[in-house]
């Protein structure tokens, strides 16, 4: 008896070890999201989107979605998301002042989604995900990059 409630000891013990281990990779995950999330809203250039645009919404959960909304005058919504694990490159075109963002995956990974558009609901998939930045140093682009990829790699290698 007394060896059973030693494997017992044993085997409670690795098992809160187990999930201990599983928080430190959730919060190491929250962190690169909230960093990808804030540089990508503190440079968010909704001047680029046209003058009918009311909001947006650019999220990027510790489960690795990236999300991005925009919410017009007229009641449309168009929804872009994928997950990081599906995350190829990146690339940037414009300068430092204003330009755009291009979030690449592996193949029609991006779910686009338009919701109350004249033309009625529409789902489509697409290759990449384009968002206006402004203001943005290469720095803040290199970082970036690091920061998609580092996702994408922890992300792959958890599945």
């Amino acid at each position: 008896m007394e060896k059973f409630t030693k494997s017992l000891k044993y085997c409670a013990i690795g098992a809160f070890g187990l999930v201990l281990c599983s928080f430190c990779t959730f919060n190491i995950l929250a962190d690169e999201a909230l960093y990808l999330e804030k540089k990508l809203t503190e440079h968010y250039d909704i001047s680029q989107e046209g003058p009918g645009i009311l909001s947006y919404e650019l999220q990027v959960t510790n489960s690795g979605f990236c999300r991005y909304k925009r919410h017009y005058a007229d009641g449309k919504t168009d929804y872009f998301s994928f997950n990081t694990v599906k995350f190829k490159r990146m690339d940037y075109s414009g300068t430092n002042k204003r330009g755009r963002l291009f979030l690449y995956t592996i193949k029609d990974d991006v779910i686009v989604q338009t919701f109350n558009d004249n033309k009625g609901d529409i789902d489509s998939m697409a290759t990449y995900l384009s968002i206006p930045l402004k203001d943005i140093r290469s720095a803040d682009l290199a970082d970036l990059t690091e920061k998609f990829r580092q996702l994408h790699l922890k992300l792959q290698s958890a599945q």
